[in-house]
């Protein structure tokens, strides 16, 4: 097991007791499976409890600036359950090393507790400094920006915490004008018992300073970082898991993944083209010039084969949301012959297929297109006139018998409207059709796609439960990449420069450009890397919800997979074979989300309670609800292995019982403080640790709050 872990025999030593009456003797410490995070409202605090909270890992966060908070001392931290003495939290995050004013009781009262206890403080972000075991950055290392530097996880951390990794650890540098990072580089103090996890080189040096480590002094283990983060930067994220894995000993509520899944729409349809001279698309209400030619985009049987190798090459399932009648209409127009259809039937069973109705039509309410951007059109006594329940259902049912006469291996449960349409769409039509739910029920739908970038919650739509995707910025409209980016640049330009103007009346929209990009180079040089780089934050920030482009991007130039290219052989890169991507169907996202959605309301509602007792975990829960959990490799559950591998851990979700769920560890943890506080072999608490750097690029996402 790669963790390094406490030992049930130090909790007992340190308490004075008899390690042999380990599992037998009440007064073994209970431990809660619960985080204690100590907050100044700053961003790499704030990073954590996010990651707690995302995995579903109990936390209660207290707010150093709040009036009125809890007083942490003996009382807060420990207490006596059943006879028994309980610690309520495994592990503490602190925004430094010690965030009191000097000789604060809080924090004496803290070191007591972690002493007795063995329980793993994170320093989230500390200055280098003997009083956490690193010489002065200002004498021995470094003390600055680490923009687009790359650290690397030392021999120690690949065999301990961060054991997922294959080594780099890439720092962003998203903007030549923001700084976006800020770390205290430094060696190990002479006598230190210091281990560096992550390092990176000393610049102007050819040594190499520590930016997480662990440092081990007076009967305590503290996890020492470095460098500033918010809980979006890449650094962050690579390195999240591994701090997460150390504080809880590899041993917690919740799970976490790193999910990629792409859904190809409008499979079997063509896709209207962009048009550069007139700047818009025919067939779009806005475009409404009858002289402007059409010019559809769609695959061709050539297209298939290439996504199929592909696939194989990257071991990755796309998900095709198809509509049957592209095909239908096509043999009729073509002498009853389709050779992009024919190639799809007899590649089926190497994609997975989604409904995605029948011909794409509109399924909200009926649009009046007469005024530019459309209204809903209304009936004689001024009601919104809604798509019957009978268009949406046959829309749904005629694209399913067509898959399931060709034998498509769909999941009839799913569902991908046309443009999401039939759901909410503002400002025009604020409200879901009422006749979508009905619909839905008439066919088993029971997981309908949603657009996250205006309906990103999962909710109710009659038997179905939503499944936010998020859109590639890689349009449905283009085909060829030099259409893409003057599309782009219509879009994202003033007008001044020739654009739309949208960024000058929406100034925080994210992609917007001070000058158009050029056109043979743009998708490759600013496109691509930003579009890979929104898409890969979501993979590596336990988000299972889907992405979604259009068979169009894997038609003539083939613009999806630079992009795809770039998540995947990137991911590769940088993590280890244990850390595959997930990539799940439709459903079982929207099963995912469900579950996680349930979790995260029991927990808040405080009815789950979590402990361990030497090498027992003991998880209490509502009756029904899966429970997510993590623990070493080896643990079990009834005699039987619990849990799948993931990132050198396993972990399950499990539906609880009348009974609680009761898990069993494989060993007792296995590192020991290194002093015996009884030894008198201890310091007081250091002085409160200086203030550190932050800069703007860490207080405010760069690029800021991307449209994803």
């Amino acid at each position: 097991m790669r963790t390094a872990l406490c030992t049930v025999g130090a909790m007992i030593s340190t308490l004075g007791l008899s390690v042999g009456a380990a599992q037998a003797d009440d007064t073994t410490p209970r431990i809660d499976l619960r985080v204690l995070v100590v907050s100044d409202g700053g961003p790499a605090t704030d990073a954590i409890a996010a990651e707690l909270r995302t995995a579903g890992t109990p936390y209660t966060e207290i707010d150093l600036g709040q009036s009125g908070r809890p007083v942490i001392d003996e009382d807060f931290l420990a207490d006596t359950v059943d006879g028994r003495p309980r610690a309520k939290f495994q592990a503490v995050v602190l925004p430094d090393d010690n965030p009191f004013p000097t000789g604060s009781a809080e924090m004496a009262a803290l070191v007591e507790y972690e002493r007795t206890y063995a329980i793993p403080q994170v320093d989230a972000y500390t200055y280098a400094r003997p009083e956490v075991g690193l010489g002065y950055a200002v004498q021995a290392g470094y003390a600055g920006s680490l923009d687009g530097a790359e650290a690397e996880v030392t021999a120690a951390g690949r065999s301990g915490p961060f054991g997922y990794l294959d080594g780099a650890v890439p720092f962003e540098d998203n903007s030549p004008t923001v700084g976006e990072s800020y770390a205290y580089l430094s060696t190990p103090a002479a006598g230190a018992d210091f281990t560096p996890y992550v390092e990176a080189r000393i610049p102007g040096r050819t040594t190499r300073g520590s930016l997480v480590g662990e440092y081990r002094h007076d009967g305590r283990r503290e996890l020492v970082v470095t460098f500033v983060y918010n809980q979006y930067q890449q650094q962050f994220r690579l390195l999240a898991r591994g701090i997460v894995e150390w504080m809880t000993e590899g041993v917690h509520l919740g799970a976490s993944r790193n999910y990629f899944a792409v859904h190809v729409d409008d499979v079997l349809a063509a896709d209207d083209r962009w048009n550069s001279e007139h700047n818009c698309t025919p067939g779009d209400v806005d475009c409404t010039d009858p002289t402007i030619e059409a010019d559809p985009i769609r695959m061709t049987a050539a297209d298939v084969d290439h996504a199929t190798a592909w696939q194989d090459e990257h071991g990755f399932t796309l998900d095709l949301a198809y509509n049957a009648a592209g095909s239908v209409d096509h043999r009729e127009e073509n002498g009853g012959t389709d050779a992009l259809a024919d190639r799809f039937l007899a590649a089926r069973d190497e994609f997975r297929w989604i409904n995605h109705t029948y011909s794409h039509p509109f399924l909200g309410c009926k649009q009046d297109t007469s005024v530019v951007p459309w209204r809903c059109a209304t009936t004689a006594d001024g009601a919104v006139d809604w798509v019957s329940r009978t268009e949406i259902s046959d829309e749904i049912a005629l694209n399913r018998v067509w898959g399931e006469t060709n034998g498509l291996p769909l999941e009839n449960e799913e569902l991908v409207t046309g443009e999401h349409s039939g759901l909410k769409v503002t400002p025009q039509q604020p409200e879901d059709n009422p006749h979508l739910g009905p619909a839905l029920a008439d066919n088993g739908i029971t997981w309908l796609a949603s657009d996250n970038s205006r309906d990103p919650g999962q909710r109710q739509v009659g038997p179905a439960l939503t499944v936010s995707r998020y859109p590639m910025n890689v349009f449905y409209n283009a085909g060829r990449a030099a259409e893409q980016v003057d599309e782009y640049n219509w879009i994202y330009t003033s007008r001044a420069q020739g654009g739309s103007g949208i960024c000058e009346d929406n100034p925080a929209t994210s992609t917007c450009l001070t000058e158009p990009l050029d056109t043979a180079t743009g998708y490759a040089d600013h496109i691509v890397p930003l579009e890979t780089r929104i898409a890969f934050g979501h993979v590596l920030a336990n988000d299972p919800k889907p992405h979604f482009i259009h068979q169009s991007n894997l038609a003539e130039d083939r613009i999806a997979y630079p992009v795809l290219d770039g998540v995947l052989e990137g991911y590769a890169a940088l993590f280890a074979d244990d850390t595959p991507v997930v990539n799940l169907r439709q459903k079982d996202i929207g099963a995912e989300l469900e579950r996680r959605a349930a979790w995260r309301a029991a927990v808040d509602a405080g009815e789950v309670t979590a402990y361990r007792i030497g090498t027992a975990v003991t998880v209490e829960a509502p009756d029904g609800l899966a429970v997510p959990a993590t623990m070493p490799t080896g643990t079990t559950a009834g005699g039987a292995a619990y849990g799948d591998a993931y990132a050198g851990l396993v972990s399950a979700w499990t539906p609880a019982d009348t009974e609680p769920l009761a898990l069993t560890l494989s060993s007792a943890p296995a590192a020991q403080p290194t002093a015996d506080p009884d030894s008198g072999d201890v310091s007081e608490p250091s002085a409160s640790a200086p203030d550190t750097e932050v800069p703007a690029g860490v207080t405010e996402q760069v690029p800021y709050a991307p449209q994803s």
